[in-house]
């Protein structure tokens, strides 16, 4: 008898994990899958283009909530928690309701779910959403092409929109964005690599995503991660960011705590605005569950092209949608910005949101003063904009990585926040690349 799979997800690593270890295995059968977090993934199929011979008629995904009855009415034999940046207690919930409702859970590990290169593999992930995998992966990418060398970026998936049009997708030209109809989270991701002149790919098969990189003959490929996942491809090295401004996460979090114990690289990030004691923890929690790895210390200080327009003003703060959402974070670089900068105020953006906007300050109660940059399709980038351009703000200071001007028109001043990664001391990852460099 088959055994009857449910997998919980987020349209990322959910479906990762059925491609690698469930599409064409004849011993499980996949009844569905589960979303949340990401607005309008549920009600939708995994296409049967993409979910092979199995499958012929797709995979159905159901809300989150919908669990419960779901392992009931189809008769589960196994939940398998397959997305990221859960609060350990809350996986735990999730066990506890598949038990309860006669189903097994589980989680998968890197064994069956890791893709083996033939080319040499640098991850970064992090232990948080927001801790600063990207402008690491971006010192990085610098580093290597410093060094002369041929780098191809793949990032962690956010196929929200088409999937089997984004069964592979490669990003060179500000063009691709467009062609490919990316979202803002998307943009902030891929931007960056396209400024730099580098290509990044993303999409939702990631055994042909590889190949297909492999074949541009690069000497690194380097692994940009999501939320706080682990990776998809077995690396050779593993750089891991921790956040001292949320000291204690680094082990309370799924699977930030199991990218913490497997890291050779730990990054502390944001060292110039946290606590000392704060750094410590973290110094602590690595000589706890990971001793062995390297310890790097490093900033992200932030750079204002005329600042000064900020002194006096009333600003609304624009921040990076998931740092805020499921990341946590109450404010970011734009925030900071605007205080160092001398902001007159800055205004509370929940009076003047609309539609799918409104409904994230409901949901993330945590949130007042920052307005995340949510727009994960048309609909919501139109809201993202109304809420902008109805708020009685003098200035908007725009703390995400991207040009928000290229999918927005915003009525009134804006300042871009920029940052980028700065090691403290030594070692640094001038030292690391150097050694791996030497090594592969």
């Amino acid at each position: 008898m088959k055994k009857k799979v449910l997998i919980l997800g987020a349209a990322g690593r959910d479906f990762h994990n059925f491609n690698t270890y469930f599409r064409d295995n004849p011993d499980y059968e996949v009844v569905a899958f589960t979303a949340t977090q990401i607005p309008d993934i549920a009600g939708r199929k995994y296409p049967a283009e993409l979910a092979g011979k199995l499958y012929p008629n797709g995979i159905p995904i159901y809300p989150e909530e919908e669990m419960a009855d779901l392992v009931k009415k189809h008769s589960i034999d196994e939940v398998i928690l397959s997305y990221s940046d859960l609060p350990h207690q809350y996986v735990m919930e999730r066990a506890s309701m598949a038990i309860s409702a006669g189903a097994d859970f589980k989680l998968m590990g890197t064994n069956h779910t890791m893709i083996k290169s033939k080319k040499p593999i640098i991850a970064i992930c992090a232990v948080r959403t927001g801790s600063g995998k990207s402008q690491t992966t971006r010192r990085v990418l610098d580093i290597l092409r410093n060094h002369k060398k041929k780098v191809i970026s793949i990032r962690h998936p956010m196929p929200y929109g088409d999937l089997v049009k984004q069964k592979v997708q490669r990003y060179a030209t500000y063009s691709d964005l467009d062609k490919y109809e990316c979202t803002i989270e998307e943009r902030e991701e891929y931007e960056p690599h396209i400024d730099r002149g580098s290509v990044i790919y993303s999409g939702v098969d990631y055994e042909a995503i590889i190949r297909q990189a492999e074949s541009e003959d690069p000497d690194v490929i380097l692994w940009d991660g999501g939320n706080n996942d682990f990776p998809f491809y077995k690396p050779d090295l593993l750089i891991v960011v921790a956040d001292p401004h949320r000291p204690g996460h680094e082990k309370t979090f799924y699977p930030g705590l199991a990218n913490f114990m497997m890291a050779d690289v730990i990054v502390i990030n944001k060292e110039e605005t946290a606590l000392p004691e704060n750094i410590d923890e973290i110094r602590r929690s690595a000589a706890q569950f990971n001793p062995r790895a390297i310890i790097i210390d490093a900033a992200s200080p932030i750079f204002v092209e005329h600042w000064e327009k900020i002194r006096g003003k009333r600003v609304l703060v624009i921040e990076d949608g998931p740092t805020l959402t499921h990341g946590n974070m109450e404010y970011g670089a734009g925030y900071v910005a605007a205080v160092k900068f001398g902001a007159k105020e800055i205004i509370d953006p929940r009076p003047f949101a609309v539609g799918s906007i409104a409904d994230t300050f409901k949901k993330y109660n945590h949130l007042s003063k920052i307005l995340p940059a949510m727009g994960y399709g048309g609909k919501q980038i139109k809201e993202l904009e109304e809420t902008i351009n109805r708020s009685d703000a003098e200035l908007v200071v725009i703390g995400t990585p991207i040009d928000l001007g290229r999918v927005l028109k915003i009525n009134k001043p804006s300042l871009r926040v920029r940052y980028e990664l700065e090691e403290i001391g030594k070692p640094n990852l001038e030292d690391v690349i150097s050694e791996f460099i030497s090594k592969h």
